[in-house]
């Protein structure tokens, strides 16, 4: 349902649509990367936890790059996991 009158609004509006889908795409796969470390941490599996760490900071920092989330939210998220990690591996 669109709200727009004018041609420029109407454009607008059709580019919001297709950037929140992709957005969405990038949500639920950084949202995944970040629950499967969780996973690991909980198993208290320090070795699995590094390599989906590895994959989850990679998709973090694209999804910064790309702007979906800002990058200084994807650095906190990044941090808090691999704090975790250690103090996992440290016990």
């Amino acid at each position: 349902m669109l709200l727009a009158n004018h041609r420029s609004a109407l454009k607008r509006a059709r580019q919001n649509e297709v950037r929140r889908l992709r957005n969405k795409g990038y949500k639920s796969k950084t949202k995944k990367a970040i629950k499967a470390v969780r996973a690991a941490i909980a198993e208290n599996s320090p070795e699995q936890a590094q390599e989906r760490l590895i994959n989850a900071v990679s998709i973090l920092q694209k999804t910064a790059s790309k702007g979906v989330i800002h990058k200084n939210q994807a650095s906190k998220k990044i941090s808090r996991l691999t704090r975790q990690i250690n103090q996992l591996e440290a016990s």
